[in-house]
């Protein structure tokens, strides 16, 4: 049998089948450049519906959004005293104090974020205040659901190794994230972390955290697995100089810089003194710095 794209006709009957063949050709094109015409405005898309918030209710799902990487850090202005800065700062868990350090180490300027450990109904994770804020969680994207009308969930981000989905809380203009495992904690437990975690913020933009069971928060000194989990404040991003200031009561007991810190691929020290453990990571001569001329003052 022949082909069925074979054309081997004659006369007037082989004509025919030339302007046949010629039409479709024609008719092809047409279509090929009205595809291309119709990519150029492709129209709204379906509507997605709506999106169960886990109370019962529902709310229009949203689209994605461009959310503003603005940093999530607090930056104050420091009290000058001799060739020294003093900042006044308040941990997570209320305790004031004083820092003074060379004014040449910028503390300030780097600006602090507050971390926390928590135990959730036995369950251990650490909460801190991403750099990027909400825009470093959502990645352009929508929650999953709402726990809470200040609790968001998030799917697990890409990269993120041994952490799961995140429970991301907003307190005034403060978002934290509670990271949670691969295996979950379960919808109950996230549920109590959303509502049993409470959040203030002080006249100094300061972030003060309580809770209630049974949610715990880590009091400091607390450690797991050798890393301190008390509340803590970190100067600095991502990349680049870092300090941690760590309440710790037994100085004894601090060893070991915070893993989020240590495990940055760059130089880390820490000191303890004063009932405060020092950790420090960057370039070699800001690290010899904050860990000997850094002194803070619990009040």
């Amino acid at each position: 049998m022949a082909d069925q794209f074979d054309v081997i006709e004659a006369g007037g009957r082989g004509r025919r089948r030339r302007l046949t063949g010629a039409a479709v050709v024609v008719a092809l094109l047409a279509v090929a450049v009205a595809g291309l015409l119709a990519g150029r405005d492709p129209g709204p898309g379906p509507d997605p519906g709506p999106l169960t918030t886990g109370h019962g209710t529902t709310r229009p799902a949203a689209p994605l959004t461009t959310t503003r990487a603005a940093p999530n850090l607090l930056q104050v202005t420091p009290r000058a005293k001799g060739g020294d800065e003093v900042l006044r700062v308040v941990f997570p868990d209320g305790t004031p104090a004083e820092v003074r350090y060379p004014s040449r180490l910028g503390l300030a300027a780097l600006g602090s974020r507050p971390f926390q450990g928590v135990w959730v109904a036995g369950q251990y994770r650490r909460m801190s205040a991403p750099y990027g804020g909400e825009a470093e969680v959502s990645k352009g994207g929508r929650p999953l659901r709402s726990l809470t009308p200040n609790v968001d969930l998030y799917p697990r981000q890409p990269g993120s190794g041994s952490y799961g989905q995140v429970l991301l809380f907003a307190f005034g203009h403060w978002r934290l994230a509670l990271y949670d495992r691969p295996d979950g904690l379960t919808f109950e437990q996230r549920m109590a972390a959303a509502g049993h975690i409470r959040g203030r913020v002080t006249k100094g933009g300061y972030l003060v955290l309580t809770a209630t069971a049974p949610v715990r928060l880590a009091e400091p000194g607390e450690t797991v697995q050798g890393d301190p989990v008390g509340p803590q404040l970190w100067f600095g991003g991502v990349t680049g100089d870092v300090v941690g200031l760590i309440p710790v009561p037994d100085c004894g007991r601090a060893s070991q810089p915070p893993m989020m810190i240590d495990r940055r691929g760059r130089p880390a020290r820490t000191v303890c003194r004063d009932g405060v453990q020092i950790a420090a990571s960057g370039s070699p001569a800001f690290v010899e710095r904050a860990v000997k001329e850094i002194r803070i003052t619990l009040k």
